[in-house]
């Protein structure tokens, strides 16, 4: 072969269909033929076959601890697998308690309760029964909870726990209140990783979303968004790793090339993408790779590449956290420009179904999901993005509703070629 020269060759395997008799999936809560019911913090049925899933290289974690209730304590065993040390139970770490809603079937629920009913599924945080808010409860176990995993020894903790309660203790975390319940989703055997980075003097620690939601599935496939359908949708695609990505020899970041990682990440994203049907891309993936029929439409809002080289310049870093005040209302500015571009777009109701691709670098993403959220500039550094990354925003209620974050710098797709969400027990 000659030199400079470049060879790939993968493998890969697509189910078109699987008999309804497929089982022992990894997280799978209910047994063929169950039927859903509301949300419960008691035991229910889950399928066995643990040792078929023994997942100790995945994660290295120092401890490990679960909720108490039987298919959250399995799933932790499972990624356990034979550590000599012991799991830690915690009692908060269980489901949201629902009291008289509890284990009902959803027809049962709306026909008992009418109003009350209706009021968990449009206003949860104000959601009363039996004398009760479970939500704003929920909310204080987590914080609860936090201040029993901060301070174990360990630095790496696995916890798992439940969709609710993950959610609140993902909100909790950054400090979100409980209007952003059903906002920040968790599925089965999603990841989110939350980075805690010591402050001095004993301050609070400074917290980042490093992976939020990482599933086993493609975070693109068809299904729910808190419960409900949703038409519309806003994929943010980081591009692909460029020549120049090593900061320490970033001497012009204007307009690079991708490197070759950068052109198989944007590979890899391009194959993902084929499950959806996209509309609009708004940008280039870097590579050929977007399908002829989409409309690709440059941005300018979304080139924060000339901020980010003034910032450089004159501070030495494009880091987020090492910009000052003037580069960062620059680049917020910019961004708020950009997110009502993306939402002009997601509007158009000429089509009931509509997906808008944003590609661009993490910087001006991080600031789009902050748009989304609401949140203001202070908190661009409180999430993570990595090259290649995907994070998906769905619109239940069309574009001018609440925006449903149903994951954040999800690599999964990447393969080998991602940064791994958490230390490999090979890398100790």
């Amino acid at each position: 072969m000659d030199d400079d020269c470049f060879a790939q060759l993968e493998q890969g395997f697509k189910f078109y269909s699987l008999t309804e008799n497929v089982d022992r999936v990894l997280g799978q809560t209910y047994t063929e033929g169950y039927v859903s019911r509301v949300k419960m913090s008691a035991n229910n049925p889950i399928v066995g076959g643990i040792d078929k899933f023994s997942a100790s290289e995945l994660f290295a974690p120092d401890c490990a601890m679960s909720s108490p209730l039987i298919r959250s304590k399995r799933t932790a065993e499972i990624i356990w697998a034979a550590r000599q040390e012991e799991m830690i139970p915690e009692s908060d770490l269980r489901e949201i308690d629902l009291y008289s809603f509890q284990g009902l079937l959803k027809h049962e629920g709306k026909e008992k309760f009418g109003n009350a009913y209706r009021q968990w599924q449009k206003d949860a945080p104000n959601f009363n029964i039996d004398g009760h808010y479970p939500v704003k409860e929920l909310w204080g176990r987590a914080k609860s909870c936090w201040n029993k995993i901060l301070a174990h020894k360990g630095k790496s903790v696995l916890v798992v726990a439940h969709n609710a309660v993950n959610q609140a203790l993902v909100a909790t975390a950054l400090g979100l209140g409980t209007d952003y319940f059903r906002v920040l989703l968790q599925s089965n055997c999603g990841v989110s990783v939350l980075d805690f980075t010591p402050k001095p003097r004993g301050d609070s620690p400074h917290v980042c979303i490093n992976r939020l939601n990482q599933t086993p599935n493609s975070p693109i496939a068809g299904g729910t968004s808190a419960g409900r359908e949703t038409s519309k949708r806003i994929v943010l695609v980081c591009h692909g790793s460029t020549q120049g990505n090593n900061e320490a020899i970033f001497a012009n970041m204007g307009y690079e090339s991708m490197n070759m990682l950068g052109v198989i990440q944007s590979q890899k994203t391009a194959e993902l993408l084929l499950d959806l049907k996209v509309q609009e891309a708004a940008d280039c993936l870097g590579a050929d790779c977007v399908p002829r029929y989409v409309e690709v439409k440059k941005t300018l809002d979304l080139e924060v590449e000339p901020v980010l080289q003034k910032a450089r310049e004159n501070t030495g870093s494009t880091l987020l956290d090492n910009l000052d005040d003037h580069h960062i209302s620059n680049l917020w500015n910019q961004s708020d420009k950009a997110w009502q571009s993306v939402l002009e777009e997601l509007s158009d109701e000429s089509e009931t179904e509509r997906n808008v691709v944003v590609v661009g670098h993490p910087s001006i993403h991080t600031a789009l999901i902050c748009h989304c959220l609401k949140l203001t500039a202070e908190w661009m550094d409180s999430f993570h993005l990595d090259e290649g990354s995907i994070s998906v925003i769905d619109f239940p209620d069309g574009a001018a509703g609440r925006g449903i974050v149903r994951c954040i710098n999800y690599t999964a797709h990447l393969g080998r070629w991602s940064i791994p969400v958490t230390r490999s027990v090979r890398n100790n």
